[in-house]
């Protein structure tokens, strides 16, 4: 079924234009948004599948914009657009409901990818296995408050599953926080006693002499 549009906010006018170049190859409808207020107009007025938004903007900024999709349009994946350095952004926008994000700079095949992993994602109660794969992703990109945010909406999805305990153990290594990657990895193994990478971080974080070198991300 052929998804329906894309809508590009930005104030900047030449990321927009890049933006939409960027996503002709994908054959989907795009359209664009100089202001948070021209977006939210567009959005009531049309119909779009996945919205590239920009978290600075003057007037009313990303933040708010997407505060306000997730609450009225629900059905809109929303990509946020972040400057280098603004990962605290990231990570709020990803708890108000930003399903992935693209930092400045980025290039054509960047955007693409992004809409085509989510194209092929499944949602729902499914979309476990799309948070814990990025979780990973932003893992080894070394977005560990980024990935924490995934694998939380995973062990939400389905918090009968392992895995994403498992990173959110490592995750809490990485951090310095030993007890809190104690009790994930714990956690993970009251799910499944058999899950060794949970059984490795157990072990290994749990012996006197410790060392958070070696986790074990599955």
């Amino acid at each position: 079924m052929q998804p329906r549009s894309i809508l590009i906010v930005d104030d900047e006018k030449n990321i927009r234009l890049a933006m939409s170049m960027a996503l002709e190859k994908l054959e989907i409808p795009v359209e664009t948004a100089a202001s948070g207020e021209e977006a939210m107009e567009k959005v009531g007025q049309g119909s779009y599948e996945f919205m590239l938004l920009d978290l600075r903007m003057p007037g009313m900024d990303g933040i708010e914009v997407l505060r306000r999709v997730s609450q009225q349009h629900p059905e809109i994946k929303v990509i946020i657009i972040t400057a280098y350095g603004s990962i605290e952004l990231a990570v709020e926008a990803m708890k108000l409901g930003a399903v992935d994000f693209l930092q400045k700079p980025f290039d054509a095949e960047q955007v693409r990818g992004v809409i085509r992993r989510l194209l092929v994602k499944s949602w729902g109660p499914q979309g476990y296995e799309y948070y814990l794969s990025m979780a990973k992703r932003r893992i080894l990109e070394r977005y560990f408050d980024i990935a924490a945010v995934y694998a939380q909406k995973a062990v939400f999805l389905n918090p009968e599953r392992p895995e994403a305990l498992n990173l959110l153990g490592g995750i809490a290594e990485t951090k310095g926080n030993r007890q809190e990657a104690l009790d994930y990895y714990r956690a993970a193994l009251t799910r499944d006693p058999d899950y060794a990478p949970a059984h490795l971080n157990l072990e290994r974080t749990d012996q006197q002499v410790y060392s958070s070198k070696g986790i074990a991300w599955g």
